[in-house]
């Protein structure tokens, strides 16, 4: 995988404002939040999108969700949040390395978008 925004945020290469980190992943304030409450959730491992992930990476992506139930009953949102994952340009993504927007704080619609 080629070097990306993100990557250069866990190797603190480009700043970022760090929710929660650990050996596995890094959660970040999004830049241009949709809610009061939008983090991004990351893997260190580079996976470029959700379906370039391999049977071996079945661990990472669960541990991801559950970090992220963690993370959002952390910060008050235990009962209401959403999760996003877009996987592809024509779903827009625009950074080629998994990530979960984390949203919460507001009421939420149906259909998403």
């Amino acid at each position: 995988m080629t070097e990306t925004l993100f990557s250069k945020i866990i190797n603190r290469e480009i700043p970022a404002d760090i929710v929660y980190e650990d050996d596995e992943c890094l959660c970040f304030k999004d830049v241009n939040p949709q809610a009061p409450v939008h983090y991004l959730l990351i893997p260190k491992k580079p996976i470029d999108r959700l379906t370039s992930a391999m049977p071996d990476d079945q661990y990472m992506l669960g541990y991801l969700l559950l970090k992220a139930k963690q993370i959002m009953a952390d910060a008050g949102h235990g009962d209401a949040f959403r999760l996003v994952i877009n996987n592809g340009p024509g779903a827009g993504q625009t950074v080629f390395h998994l990530h979960i927007h984390m949203l919460a704080g507001r009421a939420m619609g149906w259909p998403p978008g």
